[in-house]
C-alpha cells in the first residue's frame, strides 16, 4: 500500500525528499479531483493532507476521514502549525461515536 500526500507545493516537495509522492493543490478543484483518483486508486491505502488545503473543501475531507475505510485519510497540520479553532482528535471522535476517549 502507498502513502500520498496533498497539499501545498512545500508540503509536497518535503514528503518526496522522504520517497512519499503528493499532488500540489491550490484550488477546491484541484482538491476534489486529488481525493476521487486517490480514492479510486487501489494501490493507496494512506491519505495524508495538510489542514490548510483541507480547508478548501473541509466537508468532504471530513467525510472522509470519518467514512473511509481505504484510504485511511490523515490530516496534518498546516505551514502555519495547527489551527487552535479546530476540534481535537478526541471531540471528532466524540460527536462521531458518541463516546469521549
Amino acid at each position: 500500500m502507498d502513502v500520498l500526500i496533498i497539499g501545498s507545493q512545500d508540503a509536497v516537495l518535503g514528503f518526496a525528499l522522504t520517497g512519499i509522492h503528493g499532488r500540489t493543490v491550490n484550488t477546491a478543484q484541484e482538491l476534489r479531483k486529488a481525493l476521487d483518483e486517490a480514492v479510486a486508486d487501489h494501490n493507496v491505502g494512506i491519505v495524508l493532507i495538510t489542514e490548510d488545503v483541507a480547508d478548501l473543501d473541509r466537508p468532504r475531507v471530513e467525510k472522509l476521514m470519518m467514512r473511509s475505510a481505504i484510504p485511511l485519510v490523515v490530516e496534518l497540520p498546516g505551514p502555519n502549525g495547527p489551527n487552535p479553532d479546530r476540534p481535537t482528535l478526541s471531540e471528532i471522535v466524540r460527536r462521531t461515536i458518541g463516546v469521549k476517549i
